[in-house]
């Protein structure tokens, strides 16, 4: 019950991002290649999703549970109130999450699986879904460690999951978001402006805007950029070629 309703949401929030692309997109783009693109990276996020929830849900579960017996993780060594724990669980665990992305970028081996996801010459809400498979195991054998060290439970995991998806969708859409909204937004969490900086073929720019839900991490860490994303261009030089955008193409990105 509790996957179907995660699994709701996500497919609500993905739907709701597709249509407001439709009726107030940043960059008009002819819908048979909006179609074809958004196919092609939605049969990667469902392969990546069978796999992950087949081979790797019963991992994230056991490590959970043992977490629970074995009292080792931050979360155990204060006495605090439960929601109290819940808040540090989720901040703590976004944290991981800036750190793991910059990573991604700054780790040779790592960036030859993430070149996958920022090779999108098109960004919108299904990029979101545009991962390769080795790099998602590997950020899924990672959390096996994470969640124990944390001492975080399984709601707050899925808690962090209904939140993560909904924003990560919106900000890699193609929503043409008034530049006030946004700047609000970024205040607080990862704005679609914010995140188009991080989609940019320019090189110092790709290397910034790490964070996935709170914004705070990029300006701590000294890696938050701005400019004008009307005039952003995406995906990665090296990538431009149209047999890098299929599916088999996407596939070998790593071993290019």
């Amino acid at each position: 019950m509790l996957h179907s309703t995660v699994l709701m949401i996500q497919v609500a929030a993905l739907g709701l991002c597709l249509w407001l692309e439709s009726v107030v997109p940043l960059f008009l783009r002819e819908p048979g290649q909006r179609a074809q693109h958004g196919i092609r990276n939605v049969v990667i996020g469902l392969v990546n999703g069978v796999v992950l929830t087949g081979g790797f849900s019963a991992l994230v579960l056991a490590a959970v549970r043992w977490g629970a017996v074995h009292p080792v993780g931050l979360l155990h060594w204060a006495s605090l109130p439960p929601w109290t724990e819940r808040l540090i669980g989720f901040i703590a665990f976004d944290l991981w999450m800036y750190l793991w992305h910059r990573a991604n970028h700054n780790v040779s081996w790592l960036w030859r699986f993430h070149r996958v996801h920022h090779s999108d010459l098109a960004v919108d809400v299904t990029t979101a879904l545009r991962f390769h498979l080795g790099e998602m195991i590997l950020s899924t054998l990672l959390r096996l460690a994470v969640i124990p060290l944390l001492g975080i439970t399984l709601g707050d995991l899925v808690l962090y999951e209904l939140i993560l998806q909904p924003v990560i969708y919106f900000h890699h859409s193609n929503i043409a978001l008034p530049e006030r909204w946004d700047r609000l937004m970024r205040l607080a969490v990862v704005s679609p402006n914010m995140h188009r900086v991080h989609h940019s073929d320019v090189p110092v720019e790709t290397n910034s805007n790490y964070a996935s839900v709170f914004s705070v991490w990029d300006r701590l860490g000294c890696t938050y950029r701005r400019r004008d994303v009307r005039t952003i261009h995406y995906g990665l030089k090296e990538f431009l070629q149209p047999q890098w955008q299929t599916l088999v193409g996407l596939l070998r990105t790593p071993m290019a």
